[in-house]
């Protein structure tokens, strides 16, 4: 199974998955007051309210007709909002879809890896200020 995201917004999460030469589209969306979580077009699941959505879903891809079988994934979100100044857009903190084995897709706050703590420094400059320095020829002026 792999998954990746085609579309993040403030209202809308878009996951293609293929599985077994199969594509399907996992989708989340933010309404008013509901969200919901639809497959291939199909709500699966949804959560109501003003205050206090669910922010976990479970799903299982290729169930037989009783039930049986299939593939268990947990769609995790970070709802809250991440606003880039620099492009002017909107959108969640954080998504992860996660399998048996691990992290299918993972972005933002729900990203294993924006949890490691950097090594040094300067590791930590680069990685929260974007700042690189060191003794390489190619970033020392003229």
């Amino acid at each position: 199974m792999h998954a990746e995201i085609v579309r993040l917004s403030l209202h809308h999460v878009d996951i293609k998955i293929v599985k077994d030469e199969q594509m399907h589209v996992l989708q989340w969306r933010r309404n008013l007051l509901w969200d919901e979580v639809l497959l291939d077009g199909k709500r699966q699941a949804s959560s109501h309210g003003l205050f206090g959505r669910e922010k976990v879903y479970g799903l299982v891809f290729g169930r037989d007709e009783e039930g049986k079988g299939g593939q268990q994934v947990m769609l995790l979100l970070d709802p809250s909002t991440h606003a880039d100044w620099t492009e002017g857009t909107q959108r969640v903190k954080g998504v992860r879809l996660e399998g048996r084995d691990g992290p299918l897709v993972a972005y933002g706050t729900l990203d294993p890896k924006t949890l490691e703590k950097p090594a040094t420094f300067a590791d930590w400059m680069k990685k929260n200020m974007g700042m690189e320095w060191g003794d390489s020829s190619e970033s020392r002026p003229h």
